[in-house]
């Protein structure tokens, strides 16, 4: 049995992480920023190297999804957590002897030039080229900077370490309801990141086990977080490759039809 830990686990994309794992096949242990009371969650500090470091111990694989998220924190909202906290992340690790890292990246680690003049970052203009995950980081934020930082952490404890680590540049969670909602309240470009970088709670999970358990051919490994989306520009066939996650949901497929039932609850 495979022991896995999260961080943040009560967090949005943390508590689908719960769900994406069956029971007899994988151990979770669950970490939080703080307690709750309807999560059984352990609470971490993350930039408290010590307590990461004691934290991990025992643990196969860490799913680290702890951190500031939003696109529109200033430096100093970001720097703790999304910095120092990612340090003690893989430092803890690498002192641990785990054996796959698979990180929280974000698509706004390479979104910057499809942005409205390069001040929203929740938002596409024009027709965005493709973006594979071999190409250069753009990042459209602190946020994003972070981001890359994170993914450049984690190359540099694969290669030193010897260690898996996927980067996983997640899109935008939202469930087919809150999807509908968002698009309907957003202007035009809004709308369209929506579109684009829409993840379901169905997919997520099928991506957050695929990310813990496929044996990698090469790490470490970029890979796009989002669902099977008619209008994304984030690359998804080298994920689908490499991971051998098979998205099934469409935001388009969803915003067609209004008559569409509620988020399924189908395994991974």
């Amino acid at each position: 049995m495979t022991s896995i830990a999260i961080t943040g686990a009560a967090g949005n994309v943390g508590r689908e992480a719960v769900d994406a794992f069956p029971d007899d096949d994988h151990e979770l242990t669950l970490f939080s920023h703080s307690e709750t009371e309807d999560l059984d969650a352990t609470p971490l500090e993350i930039t408290d190297r010590e307590e990461f470091l004691d934290a991990l111990d025992g643990q196969d694989v860490l799913i680290h999804l702890a951190a500031n998220p939003s696109p529109r924190a200033e430096w100093d909202e970001v720097s703790g957590p999304n910095v120092d906290g990612v340090y003690n992340t893989f430092e803890a690790a690498a002192e641990n002897g785990l054996e796959r890292v698979v990180f929280a990246s974000s698509n706004h680690a390479v979104n910057m030039k499809n942005t409205v003049s390069g001040i929203r970052p929740e938002s596409t203009v024009g027709t965005p080229e493709i973006v594979r995950p071999a190409d250069p980081t753009d990042p459209d934020t602190y946020y994003g900077v972070t981001k890359v930082f994170g993914e450049a952490m984690g190359s540099y404890y694969a290669n030193r370490h010897g260690f898996d680590v996927v980067n996983l540049r997640i899109g935008w969670l939202l469930t087919r309801d809150e999807l509908r909602q968002e698009c309907r309240e957003r202007d035009a470009s809004g709308e369209r990141y929506a579109r684009a970088m829409w993840l379901s709670p169905d997919d997520c999970r099928r991506l957050l086990n695929a990310a813990a358990t496929t044996a990698l051919d090469g790490s470490p490994l970029i890979a796009h977080g989002i669902s099977d989306n008619s209008e994304r520009f984030l690359s998804l066939s080298e994920t689908m490759q490499s991971l051998a996650y098979r998205p099934q949901d469409d935001a388009e497929a969803v915003l067609s039809d209004d008559s569409s039932g509620r988020d399924g609850l189908d395994s991974p």
